[in-house]
């Protein structure tokens, strides 16, 4: 008996520290950088979760951890440039260049780990930052992306793979509404490819703590398990 409970206890340990979360760090292809992340569950279909402007790696814990328990290898990026403000708060001020170069990193990292499929969630900035690296990137780079709040980069016609678009209809930046320019760049996506509107005016990351939130990562969650 006390065997039996011994290798239960053994196997319930394993099995947690697949799924803990673990800090890893990993260089950028062809320069002197090491990229950081979040590291979350195993297995070989992997996600990039790539925050927003006004968030950190840290941020998509409880996205992280679901993604995790339905049998992803999930990665939180930490983008280069990401700064802590006098305030305590976090912020993300690298260029768009290098914030697109941390992500492909992060997919050389996951398929260095055995991935065979690699997708991404972005956030706001993040999502910018996953549509050009998709567009930068040759075909099969990424299985499928989520654009989240966002216009999904500078070219949105070289888009590749699965593509979903999701924002609250009433998300306004300092420029006005956003749905429009997410809008306008969603039309010249190619297909496949899905727009979803929900309600309410948070932006982006922020809409997981809105009512919303449940249907928000119900929808990812979908989207990135469909066959």
């Amino acid at each position: 008996m006390k065997l039996r409970f011994l290798i239960g206890a053994i196997v319930l340990l394993a099995g947690s520290c697949l799924f803990a979360q673990r800090t890893v760090t990993f260089p950028l292809p062809g320069a002197a950088v090491q990229i950081q992340g979040d590291l979350y569950g195993h297995g070989s279909r992997a996600v990039i979760l790539a925050h927003g402007g006004r968030f950190g790696k840290e941020s998509w814990k409880p996205q992280a951890q679901a993604l995790a328990d339905a049998g992803f290898l999930v990665l939180a990026l930490r983008f280069r440039g990401d700064r802590v403000n006098p305030d305590g708060s976090t912020g993300a001020f690298g260029s768009d260049a290098d914030n697109t170069a941390d992500v492909l990193a992060a997919v050389a990292y996951l398929r260095s780990m055995g991935a065979e499929t690699v997708s991404a969630v972005g956030g706001s900035l993040g999502g910018d930052a996953v549509g050009n690296a998709d567009a930068q990137s040759k075909p099969g780079t990424f299985d499928r992306i989520v654009i989240l709040a966002a216009e999904g980069g500078d070219a949105p016609e070289k888009l590749t793979g699965r593509k979903f678009f999701i924002v609250a209809r009433d998300d306004v930046s300092g420029s006005g509404p956003r749905l429009p320019g997410i809008r306008r760049n969603y039309a010249r996506v190619p297909e496949p490819k899905k727009l979803i509107l929900l309600e309410g005016s948070a932006h982006a990351q922020f809409l997981f703590d809105t009512p919303q939130g449940p249907r928000l990562l119900e929808e990812i969650l979908h989207f990135l398990k469909e066959p």
